[in-house]
């Protein structure tokens, strides 16, 4: 009977582990695509990975984070995402400011959404404010 119990116990923890592994990478796969999506928007370029060799090198890079390289003398931003879109994202130093504007645009709108004003409770306002 204890043996069962341990067992029953054993599958338990499993189980949730496993959701939560689970919900864990969905949360990241979301945050990688509203990445992408701003990226794109901001006139980065998407390079699939769509050769073995092109596959292997992207897993070699940095992940999921904005990386700047030096090309030619030029300074270019890249993100690359091995597990989720098998891509790379490829931009300037103006798409790169366009990506920063856009970012910090969306940040303020979720402390808008996140904390709405309650004006009531402050009183009458005067007009002149």
């Amino acid at each position: 009977m204890k043996e069962r119990i341990t067992l029953l116990k054993s599958i338990a923890v499993i189980t949730v582990i496993g959701f939560a592994l689970a919900g864990c990478a969905a949360v990241e796969k979301n945050d990688a695509s509203d990445t992408e999506e701003m990226l794109s928007a901001a006139g980065f370029k998407m390079r699939p990975a769509d050769t073995p060799a092109k596959l292997a090198h992207l897993q070699s890079l940095t992940q999921r984070k904005l990386i700047s390289h030096d090309r030619d003398g030029k300074v270019y931003f890249v993100f690359a995402d091995a597990d989720f879109c098998k891509c790379l994202y490829a931009g300037n130093q103006k798409d790169y400011q366009r990506y920063q504007n856009l970012s910090v645009n969306q940040n303020i709108a979720q402390m808008n959404a996140a904390a709405p004003m309650d004006w009531g409770m402050w009183g009458p306002w005067e007009q002149d404010w």
